[in-house]
């Protein structure tokens, strides 16, 4: 039998140890994987301490949680099914979790700590059973709450037509008005926390009609149109919705937007609309609002599919040459002007004409030359869109 006192102390460095090893969770967790880090980082950091905290503590005294102590835990599962996320899958994490954590604090464990890791798998398997049959218990419950049940109908009457299903068998008692237009709305995430995000979603979320659900990225939101409206209406109301960002902060979201004018549009215009958002993440566009008309050269490049790591791969002779890698952006970012690129970079323009000649020599594109350019500006684009893991 282990020592009270050497058992106290290895309990105390396998929970350090847990506690360092849940931030690699998110790298290695489903859905996680999947969604931008400000969509669920704080959900998932405060989640995933108060687990450590909880099962440590019933290892170390025996006594099972109490449902108040388990409350919070319970309501960001909670909260996750609210938003659109499976049950089963949220259910899925804590044995995947554990598992992870679990197999990282035994590879490195000591001798003593070891013997400690035998005894703790079954109250450990006891806390993720009792814990889940909570969470599921509690999601249960809301079922019978109306709000509850609406969202779900809402969220179902989304899926039909972004997937072009007749959502008519989810309208019916209690009607839910259906329309046969909307300003398709996706919104993509920066680096902001996820509190920021959730405001977001809760203003998104009280527009009058609105179907809304969440998606591999952030959140694809159908926005009813008023006869007579081509979408700029309905945009502009959006616009005053979203919340404003000091001069100095990131961009915090890009929302892609695309009208869809019958409900027979709505699957091809919300791929539209993921590009341009996803657009606006991966190129960090100052604009929130990403419209084609405003992206077309950047669209035509995004839309291009296998084609583009072929085009990305164009540059790939200056990556050894940073200098020469900065100077031809510049060179694009001041319209192709030599005089401007030396002030920019704060170099003589001899300089900047003998970059680019080497430019010319490494990936025999002439910067200067406008079918080159134009090819040099998209593989700059298609690029950027490889290296930020572009998703429509």
């Amino acid at each position: 039998m282990m020592h009270r006192l050497t058992r106290d102390r290895a309990l105390e460095e396998m929970y350090r140890r847990a506690a360092a090893f849940q931030d690699e969770t998110a790298a290695n967790m489903p859905p996680y994987t999947r969604l931008p880090a400000s969509l669920v980082v704080d959900g998932l950091e405060r989640g995933s301490k108060l687990n450590i905290d909880l099962f440590f503590e019933f290892l170390r005294t025996g006594d099972t949680p109490t449902e108040e102590a388990t409350r919070e835990v319970v309501e960001i599962a909670v909260g996750r099914v609210r938003d659109g996320e499976p049950l089963e899958e949220v259910l899925d994490r804590y044995r995947i979790g554990a598992e992870f954590i679990f197999g990282r604090v035994r590879a490195a464990a000591t001798g003593a700590e070891q013997e400690l890791l035998v005894d703790a798998a079954l109250p450990l398997l006891h806390y993720i059973t009792l814990v889940t049959g909570r969470v599921a218990t509690a999601c249960v419950s809301r079922v019978s709450d109306p709000r509850w049940e609406l969202l779900e109908r809402r969220r179902a009457i989304a899926d039909a037509l972004l997937t072009g299903r007749d959502p008519i068998e989810w309208a019916d008692e209690p009607a839910i008005t259906v329309p046969d237009a909307f300003l398709i709305v996706v919104f993509r995430l920066g680096t902001t926390r996820a509190a920021d995000s959730s405001e977001l979603r809760h203003r998104i979320e009280a527009i009058p009609g609105v179907f809304l659900r969440l998606d591999s990225g952030g959140w694809t939101a159908l926005l009813p149109l008023q006869p007579g409206d081509d979408g700029e209406a309905t945009a502009a109301a959006l616009a005053t919705r979203l919340p404003t960002r000091p001069a100095d902060q990131p961009t915090p979201f890009w929302v892609g937007i695309s009208t869809a004018p019958a409900r027979t549009d709505i699957p091809d215009r919300a791929v539209e609309a993921r590009t341009l958002a996803e657009l606006g993440r991966c190129l960090s566009r100052p604009d929130t609002v990403c419209r084609r008309s405003d992206l077309l050269f950047e669209y035509t490049i995004a839309a291009s599919g296998p084609a583009r790591p072929g085009l990305a791969a164009v540059l790939a002779p200056l990556d050894p040459q940073p200098l020469l890698a900065e100077t031809l952006e510049v060179f694009v970012d001041s319209g192709f002007n030599q005089l401007a690129t030396a002030r920019m970079l704060n170099i003589h323009r001899n300089t900047v004409t003998y970059r680019l000649a080497r430019v010319h020599e490494l990936t025999g594109l002439d910067p200067h030359r406008p079918t080159d350019a134009m090819t040099l500006s998209a593989a700059r684009i298609a690029r950027r869109l490889e290296s930020t893991s572009f998703a429509p």
